[in-house]
C-alpha cells in the first residue's frame, strides 16, 4: 500500500485528498480521491475526473461518521450507502474524521435554515417576460455588489499580508538592537506599522461581515429559486418523454393498424386519448383512446374502436357493467345484497368495529457489515442460511402471505359480475395488486416454524377469514385459505425457491392459487411471477417482478394472459409495467389490460382485432380495436410515516398487532418477531436462535420416532448408532409433519395436488380449545 499525500487544504468548506476506499474481496482497498464540499463528500478514481465522472456522493447531514481503528473509519446513511475508508496514517485520519464533523454540522444547520426559511422566501419563476428581466436585472445586480465585496477582500487580504511582513521584519531588528539611540526610532516605527496592520484588520473583518450578510440575504431565496427551476426542469423533461413516446406509438399505430376509423385521422385527438404507462389518462374524450405495449414483438397494439360500437354498447352489448358505471352500480348492489340477504350475520352488524392500530415503533438505525456475513452465503439456499434480524421486517411468511388479501374488494366485485370473462378481468388485477405492497419491502420476512400458524378475521369489518400454517419446513411450504361471506374463497400453497447469487436475489414461488366462486361456479387457478432483489452487496436495494402469469379458468376455459416487464435501464417503456389480454377458450380477445403492479390497472373491452406489422423477430402483432380504458384498480397510499416503519401498507401495520383468543401457534405470539418491532434486536437475535434450535431439536425427534417405527428390533442397535449422521443432514429428511388444520389433496378441476383446509380452527376458536396445537415457541 503506497503512502499517500495529505489532504489538501482548501478554503471554506471544501477538504481534499487521497483515501482508500474499500471496493470488494478480489480488490480490497483501492485509492481514490475524495472531495469534501458543502456537505457532500465524493470520490473519484482520479484527480482528472473531477470535471466530468463523479464516482458516489453522499450526504453528510443524514450520515453516521463511526471510527473502526487507528487508520479505518465507516461513513453511512443508514445503509443505502456505506463507504469503508482507510487513511494512510492515524494524523490524516483524525484531520479527515475533523472534517467530515464539522461539515456535517454544517449541513444540518443549513438544512434547518433552509426549512425554516420556507415560507418566508417563496421562490415565484417569472410568468412573463417582465418578469423574468426584472429577476435577471435584479441577480445582474446583486452580483455586482458581490464582486465589489470580493475584491475588496482581496484588497484587504494583500495589505494584510504586506503590512503583517512589515511588522514581523520590524519586531526582527527590535529584538537584535542594543539600547541606545535607535531604540525610540525603532519603537516608533514598530508602533506604527502595528497601527497599520491593525487597521487594515479591521478593515478586513468589516468586509467580511459585509459579504457574510449579503451572502446570507440572498443565498435562500437563491436556494429556493434553483429549486424551483430544477423542478421545471425535470417537468418539461418528463412532458418532451412522454411526447416523443405518444408520438412513436402513432406512428407505430398508423403503420400496424389495418381498420382505422374516421375519427382517428385527427392527430390531436389520437395525443389527447393516448394513455400512458403510469400518467393519468385524459378525461376530455369519452368516446376515444389509444394506446400502445408492443415493446416487445409478442405485445400487441389497441386502436380506438369504431364510434358505432359506443353506440351499440349501451343497448345489445353484453358484459359491460364495468364500463358504464361500475363502482356506483356495486355499491347499491353491495346494500341491497346486505338488506335482502337472510343469511347475513345481523346481529354482527351492531358490534362496534374494532380500532386498530396505524402505527409501529420505528426502525432503528443499526450498523450492519453486510460482507462479514454474506461473504459464506454465495450459492446456497436462503432458508437454511442464518440471518439476523437486521435483514428482516416484523412480519413473518404467513403474514405476508394474507396481505394478499389487501385489495379484497376486486373479489367482491368479480362475484358480482354476471360475465365470467368480465370477473376474470377483476380476478387477474387482484393477482396483480398482491405484488403492489413489494415495492419499497426489501426486508425479509421470518421464516415460519413448522406448524405456525396466522389467522386473519376481517369478518366484521370487511366480510372475510383468513388462515394460514406452515405445513412442511424443508422445502418451506405454506398453506392460505381464506372464505369470504360475498361468495368467493382463495386458497393457496406456496413453496420457496431462492438463490444468493451476489449481486441479486432471486425468489421463485412454485405452487399454485386458486380462487373459487359460488354463485357462477367458476373456478380459477394461477401461479406467480419471479421476484428479484438487486444490489445486495452495494447500492440501495431495489426490487423489481418478471415473468408471466395464465389464469385460467377451469369450467369455461377462458385465460388471462399478463406479462410482468422486466427493468430495462434502455427501455423507453415505463417501469413495472404489465400488460395482459383476457381471451375464451376458442383464443378470441375480449378484455385488454395495462398497467403497473406498483400503482394501477386499466382494462378496456375488445371491438374488433386484426394483423398489424411484423415486428423486429418477424412476428405479426395483433391490433385491437378498444372501448375506452377504465381504471380497475389503484394502490392504496402508504399511510404517513412508511419509510420508517418498513414501507407497511395500512393492512400490514395491524397483522402484528396482539389480539386475545388466537391459537398458540399465531405468528403473533413468536418472540424474536415482537422483540425485533419493539427494536430490541439484539434479544430478537438470541430469541430467533433458540427457536431455531428448537425446531431443529424437534426435527431430529420425529426422525428418530420414524426411524424407529419403521425398523425392526434387531436393526435397532444399527440404527441406533448410525441414527445421529442421518439426522444431522436435515435436507435429506421430510419433515415427518401431519399439518393440524389442512390436508394433501388432489384437486379434481385443476388437476393440482395442494394442502387445502379441512376445518376445524375456527370452532377451536370460538371453544378457547386449543389442546391439539404443538408448543413451537
Amino acid at each position: 500500500m503506497s503512502e499517500s499525500k495529505p489532504p489538501t487544504p482548501t478554503p471554506a468548506d471544501t477538504y481534499k485528498g487521497w483515501l482508500f476506499k474499500w471496493t470488494n474481496y478480489i480488490k480490497g482497498y483501492q485509492r481514490r480521491w475524495f472531495v469534501l464540499s458543502n456537505g457532500l463528500l465524493s470520490y473519484y478514481r482520479t484527480q482528472a475526473e473531477m470535471g466530468h465522472t463523479c464516482r458516489g456522493t453522499i450526504n453528510l447531514a443524514t450520515a453516521n461518521i463511526a471510527v473502526e481503528d487507528s487508520c479505518n473509519f465507516v461513513i453511512s446513511n443508514g445503509g443505502a450507502q456505506t463507504y469503508h475508508l482507510k487513511a494512510s496514517s492515524e494524523i490524516e485520519r483524525q484531520r479527515w474524521i475533523t472534517a467530515l464533523e464539522l461539515a456535517k454540522a454544517k449541513a444540518i444547520n443549513m438544512q434547518a435554515e433552509s426549512d425554516e426559511s420556507g415560507d418566508d422566501c417563496p421562490a415565484v419563476p417569472p410568468t412573463s417576460g417582465q418578469g423574468g428581466g426584472f429577476r435577471n436585472s435584479e441577480i445582474q445586480s446583486t452580483l455586482r455588489t458581490l464582486n465589489s465585496k470580493v475584491e475588496d477582500l482581496a484588497t484587504c487580504n494583500d495589505l494584510i499580508v504586506k503590512h503583517g511582513s512589515a511588522l514581523q521584519r520590524s519586531l526582527s531588528e527590535l529584538e537584535g538592537i542594543h539600547v541606545g539611540a535607535d531604540m525610540a526610532e525603532k519603537t516608533r516605527q514598530v508602533t506604527e506599522r502595528a497601527t497599520l496592520f491593525r487597521i487594515t484588520s479591521n478593515a478586513m473583518i468589516n468586509a467580511c461581515r459585509d459579504f457574510l450578510s449579503l451572502a446570507q440575504t440572498h443565498s435562500k431565496r437563491w436556494q429556493k429559486a434553483l429549486q424551483t427551476e430544477r423542478e421545471q426542469r425535470v417537468r418539461l423533461e418528463e412532458t418532451l418523454e412522454q411526447l416523443a413516446k405518444q408520438h412513436n406509438h402513432l406512428e407505430r399505430a398508423f403503420r400496424g393498424a389495418t381498420v382505422l376509423p374516421p375519427s382517428f385521422s385527427n392527430p390531436a385527438l389520437a395525443i389527447k386519448g393516448g394513455v400512458s404507462g403510469k400518467g393519468d389518462a385524459s378525461d376530455e374524450d369519452d368516446d376515444n383512446e389509444f394506446f400502445d405495449a408492443m415493446e416487445d414483438p409478442a405485445e400487441f397494439i389497441t386502436v380506438p374502436a369504431d364510434p358505432k360500437y359506443h353506440r351499440r354498447s349501451g343497448s345489445n352489448v353484453s358484459g359491460l357493467s364495468s364500463e358504464t358505471g361500475t363502482d356506483d352500480q356495486s355499491v347499491n348492489f353491495d346494500e341491497l345484497s346486505l338488506a335482502s340477504n337472510p343469511e347475513s350475520p345481523q346481529p354482527l352488524e351492531l358490534e362496534p368495529v374494532r380500532q386498530r392500530r396505524t402505527r409501529i415503533p420505528d426502525k432503528p438505525n443499526y450498523y450492519l457489515n453486510l460482507w462479514s456475513i454474506m461473504k459464506n452465503c454465495i450459492g446456497k439456499e436462503l432458508s437454511k442460511i442464518p440471518m439476523p434480524v437486521n435483514f428482516n421486517e416484523p412480519l413473518s411468511m404467513l403474514q405476508r402471505l394474507s396481505e394478499d388479501l389487501e385489495y379484497y374488494e376486486l373479489l367482491d366485485k368479480a362475484a358480482k359480475c354476471q360475465s365470467s370473462l368480465e370477473q376474470l378481468c377483476y380476478v387477474a388485477a387482484f393477482t396483480v395488486s398482491s405484488y403492489s405492497t413489494t415495492v419499497h419491502r426489501t426486508g425479509k420476512p421470518f421464516n415460519p416454524l413448522l406448524g405456525e400458524t396466522f389467522e386473519l378475521d376481517r369478518l366484521r369489518d370487511c366480510g372475510y377469514r383468513s388462515l394460514c400454517e406452515q405445513v412442511s419446513h424443508h422445502p418451506p411450504a405454506a398453506a392460505h385459505h381464506a372464505i369470504s361471506e360475498k361468495g368467493w374463497a382463495l386458497r393457496q400453497e406456496i413453496t420457496l425457491a431462492s438463490k444468493f447469487r451476489g449481486k441479486y436475489l432471486s425468489i421463485m414461488p412454485l405452487g399454485s392459487i386458486q380462487c373459487l366462486f359460488d354463485k357462477s361456479k367458476n373456478h380459477y387457478s394461477w401461479k406467480k411471477v419471479t421476484t428479484t432483489v438487486h444490489n445486495i452487496i452495494v447500492g440501495k436495494l431495489w426490487i423489481d417482478q418478471s415473468g408471466e402469469i395464465d389464469v385460467v379458468n377451469h369450467r369455461t376455459g377462458d385465460r388471462c394472459h399478463l406479462k410482468f416487464a422486466p427493468y430495462s435501464y434502455f427501455s423507453r417503456d415505463v417501469p413495472r409495467k404489465v400488460t395482459g389480454v383476457v381471451t375464451d377458450k376458442d383464443g378470441k380477445a375480449h378484455y385488454v389490460l395495462s398497467g403497473t403492479w406498483d400503482e394501477k390497472m386499466e382494462f378496456s373491452r375488445v371491438m374488433q382485432s386484426s394483423k398489424g406489422e411484423n415486428g423486429t423477430e418477424g412476428k405479426q402483432r395483433t391490433v385491437y380495436q378498444t372501448l375506452k380504458a377504465k381504471e380497475i384498480w389503484r394502490k392504496n397510499p402508504l399511510p404517513e410515516g412508511a419509510e420508517n416503519m418498513y414501507y407497511f401498507s395500512s393492512l400490514a401495520l395491524t397483522l402484528n398487532e396482539p389480539e386475545e383468543g388466537v391459537a398458540p401457534t399465531d405468528s403473533r405470539r413468536r418472540p424474536d418477531q415482537r422483540l425485533m418491532e419493539e427494536g430490541r434486536w439484539d434479544e430478537a437475535n438470541a430469541e430467533k436462535q433458540r427457536l431455531e434450535e428448537k425446531q431443529r431439536t424437534a426435527r431430529r425427534e420425529r426422525e428418530r420416532e420414524a426411524v424407529k417405527s419403521a425398523s425392526s428390533p434387531e436393526e435397532d442397535a444399527q440404527v441406533t448408532g448410525t441414527e445421529a449422521s442421518e439426522v444431522s443432514d436435515e435436507s435429506t429428511h421430510p419433515d415427518n409433519y401431519q399439518a393440524l388444520w389442512f390436508e394433501k389433496t388432489d384437486d379434481p378441476v385443476s388437476g393440482e395436488t395442494l394442502h387445502i383446509y379441512k376445518g376445524g380452527y375456527w370452532e377451536a376458536k370460538e371453544k378457547g380449545s386449543w389442546d391439539m396445537c404443538p408448543s413451537i415457541f
